[in-house]
């Protein structure tokens, strides 16, 4: 049986790996990106659609992914990362841009992975931002 828990990070890892195909421009799909209902995720994991989570503050995100358990943070960082920049690249949003280089940085921190491409969007963020 599937709980609750288990299948919100199934949703935020099929998210994570949809984006990342977005963010590359390789969709395998050619629906992928129509498929893509931002507001339906969110309120699947956050029980609030994107507008809502993407008016809060990276702190009020912080303090909520720090509500579930520890060992799965890194996948909520890395998930957010990728949705902040995804969504940057198309509204070159300034506050998307910090959200997503903070979440890839926390992403970074709690994984103890050393992922380059994570890494060199962080430096191609840095540069937007400045």
């Amino acid at each position: 049986m599937i709980t609750d828990k288990e299948f919100t990070l199934r949703l935020i890892r099929q998210l994570t790996q949809a984006l990342e195909k977005l963010i590359l421009d390789k969709p395998e799909e050619s629906l992928l990106q129509k498929e893509l209902d931002f507001d339906t995720l969110m309120r699947d994991i956050f029980k609030m659609n994107f507008t809502e989570v993407s008016s809060m503050t990276k702190e009020d995100m912080i303090a909520l992914v720090s509500q579930k358990q520890e060992r799965d943070h890194k996948d909520y960082y890395e998930m957010l990362g990728n949705l902040f920049y995804f969504k940057s690249k198309g509204e070159h949003n300034k506050d998307f841009q910090d959200k997503a280089k903070t979440f890839y940085e926390l992403y970074l921190q709690t994984s103890g992975i050393f992922a380059l491409p994570v890494i060199n969007r962080i430096n191609e963020l840095k540069k937007a931002l400045e």
